[in-house]
């Protein structure tokens, strides 16, 4: 995975880097609690072995922590609840957003890209956003910041990208989830004779793919997916390099009263990579099932395996870690 320079790394650590290795522990737990579930056909125990395991980590981190994006709010969760205090409580103030089974469907399929992620920053650095769709634009950083616009056509930002990439059309391809929501927007796509890669979940690593064009041979991603794995997303970006725009989709006056009551006062506002997750941020996430961007958890008789990735913004460092665990 190739980094790009950008002005995050001007900015002054906050974080003590011991905090990275920590969060491995964390998403490693549970991945490795997910796993025992893997193809068995139940989304909720997979999900639930998973929150379970990396709350119970978390209260290990010391961190004074408050869960921003988390499995809802407090009425909808027994754990990592949005506002939900976690850590040992004697370390820095951090803001924490988690998703702790991204791909539960493919977990209890045992299909592959279910990961395990959990980003950090220092408080205030997570947009505190509602579980709700979020509309997402994502292309990697060598491009001008105007190249493509989340206002603009599909067609028009597929073409302007093709041009600015000095390739034909036919030569762009777009990463989006495969869902009947996206209908009107396949068709446009496919209008303009670009190569499409349709998901089946997991746009946390489809968005990272889009920004890693030269590993991967994906341009940009498109289309709607869920918030909380927006702002995961943009912090892991924060981390890479790449370009992300993204919008809330708040169509319901319960919607929009949710978002305000979450400190989201314009609706309609128009987010950028830094204004979802900013200052010092740190990211990691470890596979459930073997995928394209990690390898799932091996399960032998004596030992456990892991496969994480790290990723720190202001070091721009990006560490791969395969983990032996004696079991």
């Amino acid at each position: 995975m190739r980094l790009s320079k950008t002005d995050d790394a001007r900015h002054p650590a906050s974080l003590d880097r011991s905090l990275v290795l920590e969060l491995v522990r964390v998403t490693e737990r549970a991945a490795i609690a997910a796993a025992g579930w893997r193809g068995k056909g139940d989304e909720k125990a997979a999900d639930a072995a998973a929150v379970e395991a990396m709350r119970e980590e978390l209260g290990r981190v010391h961190i004074a922590g408050r869960i921003v994006i988390g499995e809802g709010e407090r009425d909808e969760a027994p754990m990592l609840f949005i506002g939900e205090t976690v850590g040992a409580g004697d370390g820095p103030e951090v803001d924490i957003a988690v998703d702790p089974l991204e791909g539960t469907t493919l977990c209890a399929k045992n299909q592959p890209d279910s990961i395990c992620v959990l980003a950090m920053a220092e408080r205030g650095g997570l947009l505190n956003a509602p579980d709700v769709y979020m509309q997402k634009l994502a292309i990697g950083a060598g491009y001008a910041p105007d190249t493509v616009d989340i206002d603009a056509s599909a067609r028009d930002n597929i073409r302007a990208l093709a041009a600015a990439k000095g390739v034909p059309v036919a030569e762009i391809t777009v990463c989006m989830l495969d869902r009947p929501r996206h209908a009107p927007l396949l068709e446009d796509l496919r209008s303009t004779g670009c190569a499409i890669k349709l998901i089946s979940d997991g746009d946390i690593a489809g968005i990272i793919h889009a920004v890693n064009t030269e590993e991967t041979g994906i341009d940009i991603y498109l289309g709607s997916g869920g918030a909380p794995e927006g702002v995961l997303a943009a912090a892991a970006l924060r981390c890479i390099g790449g370009q992300m725009q993204a919008r809330l989709i708040l169509d319901t006056d319960e919607k929009r009263a949710r978002a305000r009551r979450m400190g989201i006062e314009d609706p309609n506002r128009k987010y950028s990579v830094q204004e979802l997750a900013s200052g010092d941020v740190l990211f990691a996430a470890t596979g459930v099932t073997d995928g394209s961007l990690l390898s799932g958890v091996r399960l032998s008789r004596n030992t456990i395996k892991t496969s994480t990735v790290v990723m720190r913004s202001w070091s721009q460092t990006v560490r791969w870690i395969a983990a032996d665990h004696q079991r």
